[in-house]
């Protein structure tokens, strides 16, 4: 077992650049407004990662001096002041006749990002050790989207890269006290999916480090996530928490900010424009809602077919509370095996309340299914999602619970590509016909702690999806169709941005399945030869 050095990683966050944890809104003011209005660029994430060609008070001063001339042009003025950030695209392809396998060995080097690569006064926020992103417009570190990137570079023996992935996650919490959805600045007030607790046990099984070392930053993500709790009365919320009539308590996603995102600001205007509510409060469901990962869903709406109906803070997620319930858990079960008996018993009650409320308000009886509830309106969530299966995967659910949630998949999700995302057709992304790796990987993961052989079935219908697609475009991408399409694989559709290729956690998802099952067709799946 390799113990990580605490020292030689604090010396090598010593020797980065220093945080800049002003967002560009922040930073820019009235010029970052003009330039997300006026659409300089076509995604409005561009500018949030561009790199001021000079010191960044001075392109402001520059912006107010001439931005009222007659002449003025704001996109000339931008080109001259700002670096664009590089967009990978051909990269991601294969060479004609390459392995499937091969191809994502071979991606783990591009898509590797490298801490001389942190530009001064940019968005980013600098760590110490080289990192995997996922692809495409996605040039950062992403907090959920690593685990599943992880699970890949386990199985291409890339402990080089597990470990420096381990260091950065572990300076994240030391240095923000929880991990930010990515690592801009504009990413700071919210977090994603906590997942770091599986992370470390795969860092464990994989031979990095000893789980233990971890137990102080599981301790810190676990304060940040629970901020609050301890004061909240039955009926109130604050922050992630929420605390139930009957007493019990139960976590949300939140943002800290309630402005527009940064990185899709002209979009979030333009949904709140469509609500009758405070733009604020369209704002801070908007945040919340890309804090879930699952941006956006009808999951978090009330009406399918509009965004401006989202609610996503009144919303108790299945997934959410299930990790949560795994990050007590090994909490407790690591302060016991550290001599801290009396910690350890304290976090275990916690999972065990946790446990308990999600048997009373997230179980429901009539679907067989765990369902997202709706706090505010005391109800629960009628859509069955993939997130139903995720206490599958944390070993929460009964054996007869997991029968059920297995039967409610097959019959209400599964689809000729895979476990479909939700039951909703909304025009977002994470809904109707979209699959996507993670939800694969959990669901699969979890049928297979109860010996459901739909397990299995969920790996080859998404092996298949996968590799048919690979062996037309040669390339793996962010998302697939998994609903019938004429037995011709596609990449998704909907949602904010169009399809990106890459993709770290369809790498690292497919790369792990086919050394499951050595004899599936995906295997041998080669690149398409170049017209």
């Amino acid at each position: 077992m390799t113990v990580l050095d605490p020292h030689a990683n604090a010396e090598r966050a010593a020797r980065a650049a220093p945080a800049d944890t002003l967002t560009p809104a922040d930073r820019y003011q009235e010029l970052f407004v003009a330039v997300q209005s006026g659409r300089v660029f076509e995604d409005s994430k561009t500018f949030v990662d561009c790199a001021p060609r000079g010191d960044p008070e001075k392109i402001l001063d520059a912006y107010r001096c001439q931005s009222d001339a007659a002449d003025f042009d704001l996109k000339a003025f931008v080109k001259q002041h700002f670096s664009p950030p590089e967009v990978h695209h051909s990269h991601y392809v294969s060479t004609p006749g390459q392995p499937l396998r091969d191809h994502i060995d071979g991606l783990w080097n591009v898509l590797t990002r490298q801490p001389r690569e942190h530009p001064a006064h940019s968005s980013i926020l600098p760590l110490p050790n080289p990192y995997v992103v996922p692809g495409g417009r996605f040039s950062e570190l992403y907090y959920w989207d690593s685990y599943f990137t992880m699970l890949g570079l386990a199985e291409s023996g890339r402990q080089d890269l597990l470990r420096d992935m381990a260091n950065n996650f572990a300076y994240l919490i030391d240095t923000y006290g929880h991990v930010p959805n990515g690592n801009r600045s504009y990413y700071l007030s919210r977090s994603q999916p906590p997942v770091f607790a599986l992370m470390v046990e795969l860092f464990e099984h994989s031979g990095i480090c000893a789980a233990m070392e971890y137990l102080p930053r599981l301790r810190k993500e676990y304060t940040y996530w629970m901020d609050g709790a301890d004061d909240l009365r039955p009926g109130d919320a604050h922050r992630h928490c929420v605390r139930l009539e009957d007493g019990s308590l139960l976590n949300r996603y939140w943002d800290d900010r309630d402005t527009p995102r940064e990185e899709s600001y002209l979009e979030d205007v333009t949904t709140a424009k469509q609500s009758s509510r405070p733009v604020h409060e369209v704002y801070r469901e908007l945040r919340a809602g890309a804090a879930s990962g699952w941006d956006f869903s009808a999951r978090w709406c009330d009406d399918d077919a509009s965004l401006a109906s989202i609610r996503t803070t009144s919303i108790l997620p299945v997934d959410l509370n299930a990790l949560l319930y795994k990050l007590e858990g090994q909490i407790g079960l690591l302060s016991h095996a550290n001599g801290q008996r009396e910690q350890g018993e304290a976090f275990q009650e916690k999972a065990r309340a946790r446990r308990a409320a999600i048997d009373k308000m997230l179980w429901n009886e009539e679907a067989g299914a765990y369902l997202d509830y709706d706090w505010q309106r005391q109800a629960p969530r009628t859509a069955l999602n993939a997130a139903t299966a995720t206490p599958l995967y944390i070993n929460i659910a009964t054996r007869e619970q997991a029968r059920r949630v297995g039967e409610a998949l097959r019959a209400r999700l599964l689809q000729d590509g895979g476990i479909g995302t939700s039951e909703s057709i909304s025009g977002q992304q994470w809904d109707q016909p979209n699959g996507w790796a993670p939800l694969q990987w959990l669901a699969i993961g979890g049928l297979r702690h109860y010996d459901d052989p739909l397990a299995d079935e969920i790996a080859k219908r998404w092996l298949h999806t996968v590799g048919s697609l690979y062996q037309r475009e040669s390339k793996l991408v962010e998302k697939y169709v998994v609903m019938k399409q004429d037995d011709c694989a596609v990449g998704g559709g909907g949602g904010e941005y169009p399809l990106q290729d890459g993709f770290g956690w369809t790498n690292g998802v497919t790369r792990r399945l086919l050394r499951e099952d050595p004899a599936n067709e995906a295997n041998t799946a080669k690149a398409a030869s170049r017209n």
